[in-house]
């Protein structure tokens, strides 16, 4: 068993944090010691399961739906299954916007890169024509999806 302060630590969230988690119901079957919460590996277990759904963008009110889904039992399974799909397709597309913006970074590090070799952007004029394979491979992968959708 683990105090508030303890958890409060471990997943470097404010204890006022895991009070209101408690407050709306996320944390069912927390243990009180003479009013004293008590986490156990099931409540740290649902902390890393409230966590994730939070990060992947889900708000409080639909993880609170979730955990209600849980305590319902396996009628809820399916519910459960679709909501972390539809939770892993945003995450996909976070990463994928995430891969885009590196690739203009690196794009722009080449590039400026050479523009310091050189005291000048003359290398440029014809972009992306004449670009080295590596460099090229900057270009498509920064430039891509916005050729494409024009």
């Amino acid at each position: 068993m683990y105090t508030i302060g303890q958890v409060s630590q471990m997943f470097g969230l404010p204890v006022s944090t895991l009070r209101y988690y408690d407050k709306v119901g996320l944390l069912p079957g927390l243990a009180r010691t003479s009013g004293t919460r008590r986490f156990d590996e099931d409540q740290l277990e649902a902390l890393r399961v409230i966590e994730c759904l939070k990060h992947s963008g889900l708000e409080i009110r639909d993880i609170k739906k979730f955990m209600d889904w849980c305590q319902e039992g396996p009628s809820t399974y399916a519910n459960r299954l679709e909501l972390f799909r539809k939770q892993r397709h945003k995450v996909d597309e976070k990463i994928a916007e995430l891969e885009r913006t590196r690739a203009m970074l690196s794009w722009k590090c080449w590039y400026y890169g050479k523009a310091c070799e050189r005291g000048n952007e003359d290398f440029a004029a014809n972009l992306p024509e004449g670009l080295p394979e590596d460099a090229r491979r900057l270009w498509d992968a920064s430039h891509g999806d916005a050729d494409e959708k024009a």
